[in-house]
């Protein structure tokens, strides 16, 4: 079993900065990350594998750098230049061998989200 802690999220405004962490325990498996806003369906920002392949989503590209320090199995989100509409809940994922998808039924383990609100 596999048990995702994330942590980082907050308030900022437009323009600004946040670092998401995402602590986990067990394997270290395939892992990315996801956001959900209001009325919105999950939709995946950026992932990455065991072997440092990463993806990301088109609207985050250039903004957004996933990362994972493996000697503290912790995954993290930097997220620069902070928009409106990344407001949402973030939500850390894990999964086997399916790095580094961005489609949420890949993935088989997830945390409980962390809030990011950008104000205009």
């Amino acid at each position: 079993q596999v048990q995702l802690v994330e942590s980082g999220g907050g308030s900022v405004q437009a323009g600004g900065s946040l670092r998401l962490s995402c602590a986990a325990s067990g394997y270290a498996y395939d892992m990315g990350w996801f956001r959900q806003a209001p009325g919105k369906e999950r939709e995946g920002v950026a992932g990455s594998n065991l072997y440092g392949r990463t993806n990301y989503a088109d609207s985050v590209k250039g903004r957004f750098t996933i990362s994972k320090d493996s000697a503290k199995n912790t995954l993290y989100l930097q997220m620069n230049s902070l928009e409106p509409e990344d407001s949402a809940m973030y939500y850390c994922a894990a999964c086997r061998d399916c790095g580094p998808s961005l489609d949420e039924y890949d993935y088989n383990y997830w945390g409980q989200g962390t809030q990011v609100t950008v104000s205009s």
